[in-house]
């Protein structure tokens, strides 16, 4: 990894701009950040050593460009297009350009662009839903190859499952906020983020936890040397196909204490059986329905990323999809939210066992009642 910044200072411009680190640590030598000056790095990458080759190769991994500014910075115009020369003429090298301004796109670009060049992955940043509903709508109908995007730091919950749905966004990746005055970051919306992610097949990173973070209702205030550690240590980062969740510990809850809870919600406490789905499971017999049952969780539940995953199960048509919705068994998201039991990892025998367990459990209740 290669760290590359033509120019240094920025202007604020959203809510995830407030606790800026580059603000942070040139304030702490007394230096204005908010103003942009062209560094000594500026031509890095045609920077050559005493035998005439670049200082920087393609074995150095990503060259991140503009990391103490923005790309699109309009303070920067001057001197953008000499940029975009070097990066065109370094066409070994892979430059990532992370932006808050991915509004000012179209307009800064080199006049050969065309549909993007093979070289340049462009990540845009959105911290909350507004920033994510106004800047991924651009980001998804521009002329770019590669797309990702970065939640850091995270401010609130997420949903981005419509722009996620078209395959375009090739990763994401998430963190909570640095520094003295870090917002929390909830462990929640990273999960749901997560969960997003693994349902349309795309690549999730959960980079840091932040000096502020939540998990289970509990607030946590965590070094910065253990920020990165902690979030790599839950395993809850994702690359499709490799069952990586299967490396996040969890905890099945106790079996009187879910049905406790699920019988205060109001959506799950709704679901009975009918008159003819009690007759149904009388007629088989319980083993035929467990039988049923099993075959449903290992072919709709227990993939890595389940087939329509979320609407894979009916509301009615067969006793089981009924206690799957009952008992929050229907899909990943429900089973990670409801049961502990993580997205994206391949159930485990004893997991679906589990699940059957509980879906019967269930029924025979239902059975009993009146």
């Amino acid at each position: 990894m290669t760290i590359w910044n033509p120019w240094h200072g920025c202007q604020k411009i959203s809510p995830g701009c407030a606790n800026c680190y580059v603000y942070r640590r040139d304030e702490s030598i007394g230096k204005d950040a908010s103003v942009v000056t062209k560094t000594g790095d500026f031509a890095l990458p045609l920077k050559k050593n005493r035998y005439g080759e670049y200082k920087i190769t393609a074995q150095d991994g990503v060259v991140f460009t503009c990391m103490t500014s923005d790309f699109f910075l309009d303070q920067a115009d001057p001197w953008r297009q000499e940029c975009w020369d070097i990066i065109r003429q370094r066409s070994d090298l892979d430059f990532h350009i992370i932006t808050k301004r991915i509004d000012r796109f179209e307009q800064c670009l080199p006049h050969d662009w065309g549909d993007g060049w093979d070289n340049v992955t462009i990540c845009s940043t959105c911290e909350d839903q507004q920033r994510t509903d106004y800047r991924l709508e651009i980001l998804l109908r521009l002329p770019i190859k590669h797309r990702q995007v970065i939640c850091e730091p995270m401010l609130g919950e997420i949903d981005m499952q419509k722009y996620l749905a078209g395959g375009l966004i090739r990763h994401v990746t998430c963190g909570g906020e640095s520094g003295d005055n870090a917002r929390p970051c909830d462990f929640r919306w990273v999960k749901e983020l997560r969960r997003q992610c693994v349902r349309s097949g795309v690549p999730f990173t959960f980079k840091q936890t932040g000096a502020v973070f939540i998990k289970d209702a509990k607030l946590y205030h965590i070094p910065r040397k253990l920020q990165m550690a902690q979030a790599k240590k839950s395993g809850y980062s994702y690359i499709p196909g490799q069952d990586c969740g299967s490396a996040i510990k969890y905890t099945l809850p106790q079996r009187e204490q879910l049905f406790e809870r699920l019988s205060r919600s109001d959506f799950r406490s709704r679901f009975h059986l009918s008159a003819n789905d009690k007759d149904y499971v009388i007629q088989k017999g319980i083993d035929t329905v467990r039988s049923h049952a099993r075959d449903f969780v290992a072919k709709r539940l227990s993939p890595e990323n389940p087939d329509n995953d979320g609407k894979q199960t009916p509301l009615k048509g067969h006793p089981v999809f009924v206690a799957q919705h009952a008992c929050a068994c229907c899909c990943r998201a429900c089973l990670e939210k409801w049961h502990n039991i993580p997205s994206g990892k391949i159930l485990t025998a004893d997991e679906q066992e589990y699940i059957v367990n509980v879906l019967l459990e269930w029924i025979q209740r239902e059975l009993k009642s009146h």
